[in-house]
């Protein structure tokens, strides 16, 4: 269990932080660039419950994928195992249940024959920001893998979320009836 009693240590003043190891780091290293993308995007989709709330399904899942996106942070900041305790991965039963989400409300919606442009409602809106969030993470996260080791379910996670967070855009968006087309060429 994580117990702050501090919130400022100091220890970052010279621009270097902590992995989950206790490794110190710049705080620009490609890592802590992928996790705190990832924060971002956690930040924005909190953002988004705020327009959710009166919807208890929406808003559990919105929950649920909070609480993996502080899991694939904390996956992300401990590139090797520890001798001294397990770490915390993003596991495949994480990656299958935003599939099952997706293809459940996608069911729900018209197929689509255009883009769609971030709007709508304001719910589907702030779904649209994470979900442009979710993927600079997902650029972030496979730069990194290119660098050092990266646990393969979280680069999964983080491509099935971005798919997630269009299709919810869509499902609060009255199951797509609120959807803002986006029209080539319209403005020429």
């Amino acid at each position: 269990m994580v117990q702050l009693t501090r919130i400022y240590t100091k220890g970052g003043d010279k621009g270097k932080t902590s992995l989950g190891t206790g490794k110190r780091v710049a705080k620009h290293d490609p890592r802590v660039i992928a996790y705190g993308t990832v924060d971002e995007a956690n930040a924005a989709i909190g953002i988004a419950r705020v327009h959710t709330a009166d919807q208890a399904e929406i808003d559990a899942m919105l929950g649920r994928i909070q609480n993996d996106l502080f899991d694939l942070g904390a996956d992300l900041c401990t590139p090797e195992d520890p001798v001294d305790y397990p770490p915390l991965r993003i596991i495949e039963a994480q990656v299958e249940r935003l599939e099952q989400e997706i293809d459940r409300m996608n069911g729900e919606l018209q197929p689509l024959n255009s883009f769609i442009l971030p709007g709508g409602t304001a719910a589907a809106a702030y779904l649209h920001l994470a979900r442009t969030i979710a993927r600079r993470a997902e650029r972030d996260i496979t730069a990194l893998s290119a660098q050092g080791p990266v646990n393969p379910q979280a680069i999964k996670y983080i491509n099935r979320l971005s798919d997630h967070l269009f299709v919810l855009s869509r499902f609060v968006n009255d199951r797509g009836a609120r959807d803002v087309l986006w029209v080539p060429g319209k403005n020429r």
